[in-house]
């Protein structure tokens, strides 16, 4: 019998963490940075992926870097590459893993679908570099819904996130088009949600039987038809600003559970756009944005 050679350690990585401090672009802030290296040398670092923004591996020159950011240098090897055509990862440290989901991707494992899930493709990923490593669901997105999605690399980060969610979070806006026009054009919505027995969420003015839930809208643009609303949510309750659109009159479009009488972009017309929050270990205050779907700017031209 052959014995079975093993494969030779990694030489560990030497890496080095820069902090922007002014706006620049990248190629022009590494030259600055490592002024003992020449032109070449730096332009080889992102050649070879060995350049990362905020944990992200990059090899484009020109991208704006802003107060804050964090830009790491592997001078042993470049970095792993990534790529799904459903799910990107914007943001990635020892700790979390924040990605930009697409519409239609299951967070999680149901019971008829248990493999093609953000869930399954995050953990994927991190097992590729330690198959001992585990990641945990932060918060959830629905499976229409598209935009920035947050795990941890550890149980105890994503207790500890869920337990102070209402204090780790600074802010959270979802972008939504809705039938007709809301008025007025700006406002609150308050109520108290309350599941029922089909798993649908509905809201009861009574206090003793539901959860508060807080909803703050403003209307971005409309026609004749449809109206883009950017919604920031106080709470973070189960299908919130579904049924508070439902409550305005104003379901979101493809919202069938929630009132819904029309689908033109063949999903549920809600993205979550951005998110700011406090890191759970670092206490550093991290923002992160994703773009509105073009789907959406289109169809309320």
């Amino acid at each position: 019998m052959t014995p079975t050679k093993k494969r030779p350690p990694r030489r560990p990585c030497k890496e080095h963490t820069y902090t922007v401090k002014e706006p620049a672009l990248l190629l022009d802030f590494l030259i600055a940075t490592m002024s003992d290296k020449s032109r070449t040398t730096v332009k080889s670092y992102l050649t070879h992926r060995q350049v990362a923004i905020n944990g992200i591996p990059t090899t484009k020159y020109n991208i704006p870097l802003h107060k804050g950011d964090q830009v790491t240098i592997n001078f042993t090897r470049g970095y792993r590459l990534f790529q799904h055509k459903r799910l990107r990862i914007i943001f990635e440290d020892d700790y979390l893993v924040v990605v930009e989901k697409g519409y239609g991707l299951l967070s999680m494992a149901t019971q008829n679908q248990k493999t093609e899930t953000a869930y399954r493709i995050v953990s994927d990923y991190v097992k590729r570099e330690d198959p001992e490593a585990h990641i945990f669901i932060v918060h959830r997105l629905d499976r229409d819904t598209s935009g920035v999605m947050i795990f941890a690399k550890r149980q105890g980060i994503q207790e500890t996130m869920q337990r102070n969610w209402n204090k780790t979070v600074l802010e959270r806006k979802y972008i939504a088009i809705v039938e007709g026009t809301i008025e007025p054009p700006q406002g609150e919505i308050r109520s108290y949600l309350k599941e029922n027995a089909a798993m649908q969420m509905y809201s009861t003015p009574n206090a003793a039987d539901g959860q508060l839930a807080v909803t703050h809208y403003k209307t971005i643009k409309n026609n004749s038809r449809f109206s883009m609303v950017e919604v920031q949510l106080e709470t973070g309750r189960k299908n919130q600003i579904r049924v508070h659109m439902h409550d305005t009159g104003h379901p979101i479009i493809g919202d069938r559970k929630y009132g819904s009488l029309c689908n033109p972009l063949g999903r549920v017309a809600l993205h979550a756009a951005t998110i700011r929050f406090i890191h759970p270990i670092t206490k550093q205050q991290l923002f992160f944005e994703s773009a509105i779907p073009p789907r959406f700017e289109h169809i309320v031209q």
